[in-house]
């Protein structure tokens, strides 16, 4: 019983800090600043956004305010919320100067396997028209990238790469909340997640959402 309720445990504990996009330093209606004091830009605690120059076409945004005229980016109203509250998620446009958003994540185990998941959905600004296909979040897990790697497919060696399923919409839709899961090995102590957002779509803008970033330890197996 003690060597499960200790394999639970260490699974369960999430090693990513403001998963959620809750703690900002200038409100959850602004863009993504890559240093503070930027007027009408906040900053993400325990994130860092930037795109080469700056902290890119990122968003943090609110439930609350997203389908009104109220938010820096309204989305269209067929967009639906995740949770009822008045949830913050983050906001990149793929194709429009996105920045990588990563976080430096410590108390790895070298040669141990984690499991990382995320809430994530594709939707429209108000103003725009147009159907957008093939949008996803790249996903990297090793040392720290700039968009120009990532872009010319130069990343460091021993950083692993994986996609979340690509989403589509049909002109002013929304492709709903949907949840992805993928497994990468540590390689050290600490490590760089990083997010990018990809696609090709032709309608403008599309954003991709992102939310509920969680990191664990996958449980090793209990013997018996």
């Amino acid at each position: 019983i003690a060597a499960l309720s200790a394999g639970v445990a260490h699974a369960s504990t999430n090693l990513i800090t403001n998963g959620d996009f809750n703690q900002t330093t200038n409100g959850n209606n602004n863009q993504v600043g890559y240093k503070p004091g930027v007027a009408g830009e906040t900053m993400l605690t325990g994130w860092t956004s930037y795109n080469g120059n700056n902290g890119g076409y990122n968003f943090v945004l609110n439930d609350s305010q997203v389908t009104t005229d109220q938010s820096v980016k309204w989305l269209k109203g067929s967009y639906t919320p995740l949770t009822s509250g008045g949830n913050n998620f983050f906001a990149s446009d793929p194709v429009y100067h996105p920045g990588v958003l990563s976080q430096t994540v410590t108390g790895l185990t070298s040669g141990d396997q984690y499991t990382l998941s995320f809430n994530y959905a594709l939707a429209q600004q108000v103003g725009f028209d147009g159907a957008n296909s093939n949008n996803y979040w790249k996903v990297l897990f090793g040392d720290a990238v700039t968009v120009r790697q990532i872009e010319a497919a130069s990343i460091p060696v021993g950083t692993q790469s994986k996609n979340s399923a690509a989403l589509s919409i049909a002109s002013g839709g929304f492709s709903g909340w949907q949840t992805a899961t993928m497994t990468f090995t540590a390689q050290s102590a600490s490590q760089v997640l990083s997010f990018l957002a990809e696609g090709t779509a032709p309608g403008a803008p599309p954003f991709l959402l992102l939310d509920n970033v969680s990191l664990a330890a996958v449980p090793e197996p209990l013997a018996f």
